[in-house]
């Protein structure tokens, strides 16, 4: 790809708002869009034509849903070889997939654990190289929500970086995820972030959640960003520097201009970041350090 990723502040893409962002009736647009590939495959018609007219006008990133990069069965290769001619017809900057498998002979319809074990990191690492010679790009995985660690031999942050170095592919930062997962496996988020290898992360996620439990939260994307995920973004930024940041929201989904204005939250954040760094880079540039 001879294009730069995505940058700013983005929004996944759902159908009931199409027609507003076509018709350019959003005061402040999102930066780029994201849409699940599968959902788009082989569709004509009206919402065809709509997609075609946005990926003309913003920049695209692609979420897939059904490609159980950890999973026993074969992968599926017509999938990718689909996945790869869609990428392409529609110029999609960056395709992304879940750090997790969704079945085995039957698709079960769901983002299941991998066992964080030496030998998953092996099985994984070799599916990704197999993909990512069939799409011609890199693939860009998501850390995943977990209830359970089923096998556990090491921790998440250290699986997630050895699949990113074995498999030398790259990594979609989900920010809830690492909370809700904090929570549910009563680990610190912080630390979780500084041992990622931060090189490899090509753009962050943000989303609400449902809080089952004190020690339990539900991965939903049905609810506004917590306070707690928009202060854990915040620390990424200072790790890893200002990276593109999409917003994800797949129900309960109020009007588009609120959506947009969670989303002018992730670029005032963003800008406050980066006024920090600047801040930061000429202190260090006064005093000769």
């Amino acid at each position: 790809m001879n294009h730069a990723p995505v940058s700013g502040a983005g929004l996944g893409l759902r159908r009931s708002f199409m027609a507003a962002l076509t018709a350019g009736q959003a005061a402040t647009p999102p930066d780029f869009l994201e849409i699940a590939p599968e959902n788009w495959l082989g569709l004509g018609g009206r919402y065809a034509r709509d997609l075609r007219m946005l990926t003309e006008r913003f920049p695209f990133a692609c979420h897939g849903l059904s490609l159980s990069i950890g999973g026993p069965a074969p992968l599926d290769t017509g999938l990718l070889a689909r996945v790869r001619d869609f990428l392409d017809t529609h110029d999609i900057r960056l395709y992304s997939e879940h750090l997790s498998y969704t079945g085995d002979d039957g698709h079960l319809y769901d983002l299941l654990p991998i066992p964080m074990t030496e030998a998953a990191v092996g099985h994984v690492a070799a599916r990704v190289r197999q993909a990512q010679d069939i799409l011609g790009r890199r693939l860009v995985l998501e850390n995943v929500s977990t209830y359970a660690a089923p096998g556990a031999e090491m921790q998440e942050a250290d699986f997630v970086r050895e699949v990113l170095l074995r498999a030398d592919c790259d990594l979609l930062l989900d920010i809830n995820n690492v909370y809700v997962n904090s929570i549910n496996h009563g680990f610190d988020a912080a630390g979780y972030l500084r041992a990622l290898p931060g090189e490899r992360i090509r753009y962050l996620h943000v989303a609400g959640h449902y809080v089952e439990a004190g020690d339990l939260r539900i991965d939903t994307h049905g609810d506004d960003v917590c306070p707690e995920v928009w202060d854990l973004l915040r620390l990424a930024y200072r790790e890893f520097g200002v990276l593109p940041t999409l917003l994800e929201r797949d129900f309960n989904l109020p009007p588009l201009p609120e959506l947009l204005g969670e989303v002018d939250t992730i670029r005032r954040i963003q800008h406050e970041a980066a006024g920090h760094d600047s801040h930061a880079g000429a202190v260090r540039h006064a005093v000769g350090t």
